[in-house]
């Protein structure tokens, strides 16, 4: 059972404790899925999400405000139970966050698909030459008639292949590097885009390669206003960057679990393996760094929620140290369970995949403290 102590911790509310209770409770009777079909579990886990009404905290309603403790929330109960169904719900928030936040009236309409599972959203924003660079990006949208025209290519699209709408960054050249570019909503079904590779993982995800050729969008496609596209996807990472460290102390919470009810199942000359001291000093490592993550998340969270525009170095510090803490923790607990921690189909193993990428993805563990360098700096 894990720790959830941390509930009566000043940063959450009543309705963050209720909500939290009751996700548990949904995720012990409906999670873990079939991961064997990856594109049908998370076709089939954004469908239940959506059944349940976890996924209308993904997005924010017209007059709401998304709350990043909720999201943090959702995201660390989901993946202390299954990493694929902590990864279908954020995606549908990461993926329409730009529509949450500055969409409008006409764009809004996906959301309310995505929030209410009918609809899968991606956000695509990396390429083959800019991933964490994203004033590199090369993919171009050029004024038509009544549109833009997009060309270009990107890669490592999260849910690519099987999304239904697409939040595409392109270069509209309103100035260089940053400045130059503009966010678009774009149809999974629009003429010229194609999927041209299935990129496979070591914890099965569905990404994918996409070439746009040519696909036409009209002016209403347009997110925001043109030019604004760079500060549009970091205000959004500004709100979800903290919800992966929120992952990650989910699946470092699982481990801990697991290597507790190892430990104390397993024997060694006839007492259990958490009578040596040396394992109950492993396990005191887990936990502190359990807790110091769990800080760091909720901080950033309720430092978002109390309305500060911009939280970049609360949530750069709260996904780095959370997912570093994470990729820790468990392979502590891997080592804890010996030659089993590496057998497939053991819950350590699998967590030990699925936490890897965690250190990678918006925004890799040295970008983030070259945020927060900067911070201090300036």
């Amino acid at each position: 059972m894990s720790d959830k102590t941390f509930l009566s911790w000043p940063f959450f509310e009543t309705r963050h404790r209720e909500l939290a209770a009751a996700l548990d409770a949904w995720a012990a009777a409906n999670l873990p899925v079939d991961h064997g079909d990856v594109d049908a579990a998370c076709k089939g886990l954004v469908a239940s999400l959506g059944a349940g009404g976890w996924l209308r905290h993904s997005g924010a309603g017209e007059g709401e405000r998304l709350d990043v403790r909720t999201l943090c929330l959702i995201r660390e109960t989901l993946a202390r139970h299954d990493a694929l169904a902590d990864f279908a719900f954020a995606m549908q928030g990461l993926g329409m966050g730009a529509v949450s936040l500055f969409g409008s009236p006409e764009q809004r309409q996906w959301l309310e698909k995505t929030r209410a599972g009918k609809a899968i959203s991606a956000f695509a924003l990396t390429e083959p030459g800019s991933g964490s660079d994203v004033a590199n990006t090369a993919t171009t949208a050029e004024r038509v008639p009544g549109g833009f025209r997009l060309t270009g290519e990107k890669t490592y699209i999260s849910n690519g292949g099987i999304a239904d709408i697409y939040v595409i960054f392109a270069r509209t050249g309103e100035a260089p590097g940053a400045r130059g570019l503009s966010a678009f909503l774009m149809p999974a079904d629009a003429a010229g885009l194609t999927v041209t590779e299935r990129i496979e993982v070591i914890a099965p995800h569905p990404l994918a390669t996409l070439r746009l050729d040519g696909v036409v969008l009209p002016e209403t496609a347009l997110i925001g206003k043109a030019g604004e596209g760079f500060k549009l996807a970091m205000s959004v990472l500004d709100v979800f960057r903290s919800t992966v460290g929120a992952a990650a102390l989910g699946m470092a919470r699982r481990a801990l679990d697991e290597a507790l009810a190892r430990v104390q199942s397993r024997k060694i000359q006839g007492e259990p393996l958490s009578s040596l001291q040396l394992v109950q000093g492993h396990l005191a490592d887990m936990a502190l760094k359990i807790d110091a993550a769990a800080l760091l998340v909720y901080r950033a969270a309720w430092t978002k929620d109390q309305g500060a525009a911009r939280v970049s170095r609360e949530a750069a510090m709260a996904k780095l140290y959370a997912t570093e803490a994470a990729q820790e923790v468990i392979d502590a607990a891997v080592q804890l369970h010996g030659g089993d921690g590496v057998r497939h189909g053991v819950k350590v193993e699998e967590l030990y995949r699925d936490i890897r990428a965690l250190r990678i993805y918006e925004g890799a563990s040295d970008v983030q403290r070259v945020v927060i360098a900067r911070s201090i700096l300036g």
